[in-house]
């Protein structure tokens, strides 16, 4: 097998999943392994911009993947969960479910930003309340359930889980490492509905373990609310994680806007979270009415 040769035409033909910063040059520094397979898609996946510990979970998927059909099908991008190093999951240690289509996803400010979107009956609303008053968080969050109280709308609270927890909101979103200091059990046996974000295949298949209710997928786009780790992903990588995880609850999140919302929507994920589009717009109520209509529009042609 010419490892070089076959990463070149992985490269060449998964181009749409071209992001970040690709390697340079084929001599690269592939990591020491027995299977060519692996060799091969491991450069490969580095040739299209995946950071090294995604590439090596796309190596030995496509890997685990050749083996179980006896073929190595350069065109076969793995998508089947089976190939994946996932562990058998526990489904009586799963956080609470929510609906697998969350709709139109708000993310938030503050608890007046809340409401308004309650007055819209916008479906799913996130408050991502940053400050380190204590004591204002807990009035913000207070006040977002009181908000929310008697709407169809679904309230996540961001990073705050235990003033979630006491004021009783819905469910709460972690980040990667939130999610690694948080004490899940709790938040869980609370009866909370669990969001996690996810920057990836390593990123996403560890907070898929972790069962929750939705996980999050971006940032799809380059955003400037968040400094983000990593390099916008684009539509061609979210498709192909929508694909491997279809049956999770999915949100599509950053930068997304209502020029770029039928592609991403036609990556198959059943919800759409909004920030700029939504705060940052001249006229809020008509953003979300085109959003809206557009969503719909979506589920009517598809």
């Amino acid at each position: 097998m010419d490892i070089q040769s076959i990463a070149s035409d992985i490269a060449r033909i998964h181009s749409p999943l071209q992001a970040g910063m690709p390697l340079a040059q084929l001599a690269a520094d592939i990591p020491e392994h027995t299977d060519p397979v692996y060799r091969a898609v491991w450069l490969g996946a580095s040739l299209l911009g995946f950071v090294p510990h995604d590439a090596d979970c796309i190596a030995h998927a496509w890997q685990a993947q050749t083996q179980r059909t006896q073929h190595f099908d350069i065109q076969d991008w793995p998508c089947d969960l089976q190939d994946f190093s996932t562990p058998e999951l526990d489904t009586s240690l799963s956080f609470a479910a929510c609906p697998h289509s969350l709709g139109l996803y708000a993310v938030l400010p503050d608890a007046e930003w809340v409401a308004r979107m309650v007055a819209l009956e916008v479906p799913t609303v996130q408050l991502r309340f940053k400050s380190d008053d204590a004591a204002a968080v807990e009035r913000e969050v207070k006040a977002a359930v009181k908000a929310v109280r008697n709407s169809k709308t679904l309230l996540f609270i961001n990073d705050h889980w235990q003033h979630a927890i006491d004021a009783g909101a819905y469910g709460v979103h972690l980040g990667q490492e939130d999610m690694a200091q948080a004490p899940l059990e709790h938040i869980r046996l609370a009866g909370l509905r669990l969001g996690l974000s996810s920057h990836g295949y390593a990123e996403m298949l560890k907070a898929y373990a972790v069962q929750p209710s939705y996980l999050a997928l971006g940032a799809v786009f380059p955003t400037t609310l968040k400094r983000m780790a990593t390099a916008p992903q684009g539509v061609g990588r979210l498709a192909v994680y929508a694909r491997l995880i279809r049956q999770q609850a999915l949100v599509a999140i950053g930068g997304i806007d209502i020029d770029t919302l039928p592609a991403v929507m036609s990556t198959g994920v059943g919800s759409v979270a909004f920030v700029r589009a939504i705060v940052g717009a001249h006229n809020p109520h008509e953003a979300v009415s085109q959003l809206r209509q557009t969503m719909n529009r979506y589920k009517v042609n598809h």
